[in-house]
Formats: C-alpha cells, sequence, structure tokens
C-alpha cells in the first residue's frame, strides 16, 4: 500500500439554525497577510499549512478552530516543536456542513507494508463555549504545565512608549532622530528605535557609507538618547544575508540550502536564509549581540522580518542535521541563544521579535519579552493579535506597533483599549525628503498624541489581565475587557452604535461608577450590577473604566 498522508481529527461542524457564517481561528501565514480570526462561508478553502508557504513565509500556531454562537470545536498539536503539518479548514459549496483537522502530506509516498505501523503527532480536541480565546489559552496553558514551556517574562521597560525612527525611513540622517529627541520626550515616550538604514547590507551589520564617523556614530547616537534619559532599540533583521555581503564570502557554509543544493531566496530582502543551527552562524551571531548591546550600547534589539517566522528544511551537510526538517524544529533554538546572550549583556534587555505580517510561530513566543502587532494592515488587526497574545501568554508585553498602521493613522483606542503597548513613528519638525509619504506631527496631531499617551501611561492597560467576556465575532459592538485591581476598562468598537450594551462580569446587587475616562468630560455614571445594561451611542470606540 502507497500512503501519501494522514489525518487526525476530521470534524464536521454545522452552522446553527439558518446561519450562513460560522468562525474560525486559522493562525498560519502567507503573503496575503490575512486575518487570523476569519468569517467561514460555502466555499472556503483554507489549507493553513505551517511549513513555508512562500518563500518569505510560513509558521504559525498548532492550533486551528471553528465556533457557532453557541460554542466551537478546537484541535492542534502539543508536539514540543512546530511540525510541517496542515490545518485545513473547508466549506463545500453546497453542503450543510465544514470540516477542519488535521493533516500532514509526505514529501513523498511511502510504502506501508504489513506489521508497519504509522506515528501520528500528539494532538487533541476541545469543546468550549464563546470564542477562540479559552482553547488557545488552555492549549498554551497545557504546553507550560505538561510540556515544560517557559515563556521569558516581560522586563518592566518593555511597557514603555515606543518611539520608532522608521517614519524618516532607510535614509534617515542621525541629525534627524537627534532633532526629533526633544519631542519625543515631551510626548512622554520612553523608547526610540532606531530602524533600517544603517547597515552596509543584510548579513553586514556594519555602519554604513552615510555615517562618516563610522560606527561611532551608532555609539554617539545611543549616547545622546541616553542624555535625554530615554533607552534605545536597534532594528536588525538577522538570519539574512545579501549575496555580495562580506559574510558569505568569508563564510559560504552558513547558507541553508534546499533539497537541490542552492540558498533559499528571501523575496523581501533579496537575500539568502542563514541556517539557524549552524554553529558559524550562532558564533557570528553572538558576535553581533556584543556591538550591538555592548559596543553600541543599545537597551534593546527589535528583531524584524516575516522570514524570521520559519525556515525550510535545511540540506547543508555543514549545518550536521539528522534530517532536513529538524532545521525547522530547532528554529526557536535560534532566538533562545539570543535572548539569553543578550540578557548576559544587559539583565533587562528588551527583546522585540516582529514577523511581519505572519501568525507568531508559537514556539518562538518563549524567547521574546515584547511581542508586536507586526505591521498589522487595520485597527481590527491590532485588536485581534492582541486578544490572541493574551490568551497565550497574559503577562507579555504587546507592542501595538506604530499607530500610523491603525485605521486614520490615529487609532490609539485600539492600541490601549486591547491592551497594548502605544507606539508611533512621527516626525518631527520635518520629513525626510526622501520618504514619499509623510509622518509629520501636525498641531492637531500632537493634541491627539499628548492627549492618549498621557490616558496610556495613566492606566497602563497594557499591565492588567484580559477577561474573556465576550465574544469577538458574534458579540457587537466588539468589547474587550482589562481588569486591573478591582476596576475593569471595557473598550467597545463599531463604525457607528447607537443602542443598549451589557456589562457583563459585574456582582449581582452591586452599585458600580462608570467613568468616560477618554472623553474631554470624563462623564461619569452609575450602574448596578443586577442590571448591567447601559443605553449609549458613539462612533469608532467608547472606552469606560467601572469601579
Amino acid at each position: 500500500m502507497t500512503v501519501n498522508s494522514w489525518g487526525n481529527h476530521k470534524i464536521r461542524i454545522m452552522p446553527l439554525n439558518h446561519d450562513t457564517v460560522m468562525w474560525s481561528f486559522q493562525p498560519s501565514s502567507s503573503n496575503q497577510r490575512k486575518d487570523w480570526i476569519l468569517p467561514v462561508k460555502q466555499g472556503f478553502n483554507q489549507k493553513n499549512y505551517l511549513g513555508m508557504n512562500n518563500s518569505d513565509y510560513g509558521g504559525g500556531i498548532p492550533m486551528v478552530n471553528m465556533w457557532r454562537k453557541d460554542g466551537g470545536l478546537a484541535v492542534g498539536l502539543t508536539e514540543t516543536t512546530l511540525k510541517m503539518i496542515s490545518m485545513p479548514v473547508k466549506w463545500i459549496k453546497y453542503n450543510d456542513y465544514a470540516t477542519f483537522g488535521l493533516q500532514y502530506e509526505y514529501s513523498k509516498p511511502i510504502i506501508f507494508s504489513k506489521n508497519d505501523t504509522i506515528r501520528t503527532y500528539d494532538s487533541f480536541v476541545e469543546l468550549h463555549t464563546g470564542d477562540f480565546f479559552n482553547p488557545l489559552k488552555q492549549f498554551s496553558n497545557f504546553m507550560q504545565s505538561e510540556k515544560n514551556l517557559k515563556f521569558a517574562k516581560s522586563e518592566p521597560e518593555a511597557f514603555e512608549p515606543v518611539w520608532c525612527a522608521w517614519g524618516y525611513e532607510r535614509m534617515f540622517t542621525i541629525k534627524e532622530i537627534i532633532n526629533t529627541l526633544p519631542k519625543v520626550k515631551e510626548l512622554g515616550f520612553k523608547w526610540v528605535d532606531v530602524d533600517d538604514g544603517y547597515q552596509i547590507a543584510e548579513g553586514d551589520w556594519e555602519v554604513n557609507e552615510r555615517f562618516p564617523g563610522g560606527n561611532n556614530d551608532l555609539r554617539k547616537l545611543t549616547d545622546e538618547i541616553h542624555n535625554y534619559g530615554l533607552k534605545a532599540k536597534l532594528w536588525w533583521a538577522p538570519l539574512a544575508a545579501d549575496p555580495c555581503s562580506k559574510l558569505l564570502k568569508e563564510h559560504p557554509e552558513v547558507l541553508l540550502l534546499t533539497e537541490e543544493g542552492i540558498p533559499q531566496y528571501i523575496t523581501w530582502w533579496n537575500s539568502f536564509y542563514l541556517s539557524p543551527v549552524n554553529e558559524v552562524t550562532k558564533l557570528y551571531t553572538n558576535n553581533l549581540l556584543h556591538r550591538f548591546l555592548v559596543e553600541w550600547n543599545f537597551d534593546g534589539l527589535k528583531i524584524d522580518g516575516q522570514h524570521l517566522n520559519c525556515c525550510p528544511p535545511d540540506y547543508n551537510p555543514a549545518s550536521k542535521l539528522t534530517y532536513p526538517e529538524q532545521a525547522v524544529e530547532k528554529f526557536p533554538t535560534y532566538f533562545e541563544n539570543i535572548l539569553n546572550v543578550s540578557q548576559q549583556y544587559k539583565p533587562h534587555v528588551v527583546i522585540q521579535i516582529c514577523p511581519c505580517g505572519c501568525a507568531v510561530n508559537y514556539f518562538i513566543i518563549p524567547f521574546m519579552n515584547q511581542a508586536v502587532a507586526s505591521d498589522p494592515t487595520s485597527s481590527r488587526q491590532i485588536r485581534l493579535k492582541g486578544k490572541a497574545y493574551k490568551a497565550i501568554n497574559d503577562q507579555i508585553a504587546y507592542y501595538a506597533d506604530h499607530v500610523e498602521l491603525s485605521d486614520n493613522g490615529i487609532d490609539f483606542a485600539s492600541q490601549i483599549g486591547i491592551g497594548g503597548v502605544v507606539g508611533s513613528k512621527f516626525t518631527y519638525p520635518k520629513d525626510n525628503p526622501f520618504v514619499k509619504g509623510s509622518y509629520l506631527l501636525t498641531p492637531d496631531k500632537e493634541k491627539i498624541y499628548k492627549k492618549w499617551i498621557n490616558i496610556y501611561s495613566q492606566k497602563m492597560l497594557s499591565k492588567g489581565n484580559y477577561l474573556n467576556l465576550y465574544d469577538i465575532a458574534y458579540d457587537k459592538p466588539e468589547a474587550h475587557v482589562i481588569q486591573k485591581g478591582d476596576t475593569l476598562f471595557y473598550a467597545f468598537y463599531a463604525d457607528k452604535w447607537n443602542g443598549n450594551i451589557e456589562l457583563r462580569g459585574l456582582e449581582q446587587n452591586r452599585n458600580y461608577s462608570v467613568c468616560e475616562y477618554t472623553s474631554d468630560s470624563k462623564n461619569t455614571f452609575s450602574v448596578n450590577g443586577s442590571n448591567p445594561v447601559i443605553k449609549t451611542s458613539f462612533k469608532n470606540n467608547y472606552l469606560i473604566q467601572v469601579y
């Protein structure tokens, strides 16, 4: 018998009553950068392969979930490493049910003979109510308690507001950054992220010819940032090297090779993949960490790029692997080493890993202490990614990325309401002449920034506990709740809303005060936990605290 694939837990789920849509959590990665939460209708089909789906995109969370208004089912893997498995979700047109499950496809058919066995992966099925949050949280708790997965602790500094120099883009100058620092400090930002553009090439992480002082220029920059009482983080895209880089000329053995023996191309960077498990790669990386954190004196790293979420199998003999797929399984150890070495140099270092547009590889989360919305395409993506991270590890600092990536470029309410860390890439007092778009901080924008950064710094919802009281798909308006002490912070979102809202999570027969803490008037009123319904109207967002 020839075997091409095997499957586990193929589940059929029927819509409730006459519903034509069900909802799903499908955390896989592709260059389409889709939402992790998707509606499923007749004709829907998504493979959700956890290996590489495009040259730069792969990895994800090994759990898929579908639910209706009355509950749902989740299936996933409880292996301790990422496996190259698919989690297909399909609703064939005219069928009265959708299907989802786990499927593994062999790269080559295997011959299955008498007395042979096939070992599948450790997996689970979970029945739940509500949306994806509870099964994802239970999965992550299981991985910690039963599989010994341990998450890095987020340093207090990881919760501080971030200003990033990416508004000046790759042709930034040190003078532009320094001239912005007074405004950065005035507005209440605590971090300065120096972004892409300082390096000679991907792979050659030394200062390029635009900086006449060479590597000393970056040290002078961090000194100036520190003189303002601010912290400095450096952008870095590891595991990529340009074909003409000095690194590859001197150490070609660090390349990740395909089955054909050629380098694996990274489209976005026009670069080649470095093997994450090669010892020379590790030594080279450790030398860079010393340069970044000791010689240049940065306080943290912004590790960036969609290629950092996964890698293809590595066929390079120099990598000394037992089998090529071992590179995928050992991929997170590369980031484990970065965290460990960085903490030796700077015990309170902030390590942010930004797999741009990807559904994060679950197995690299333990080695970051600042998660990120990773190039969100909308405010909703900021919120849904935030809810997922809160389910996986409620204690992690979740950086909501540049506010300019949110709806209308100023949706601080989505960053704060989900419990995210606020950030911006504004420019001041003028834009870089080489940048097509403008991120200039105008007087009107400055008023908005001051208001919201002050709110963030006062409330610090990013350090609160997320309460899963609302279904992100079926409950309207969209709602999130953060608890800090005995105060509940509710955040509601809709284009327009005029009607009743139930404040869930309140105690029966107890009177509460409600404050519209983001409004200029700070309107306050009362509600009783026995009838926790308020009537309100709003556009875009409505944030209140209840105590």
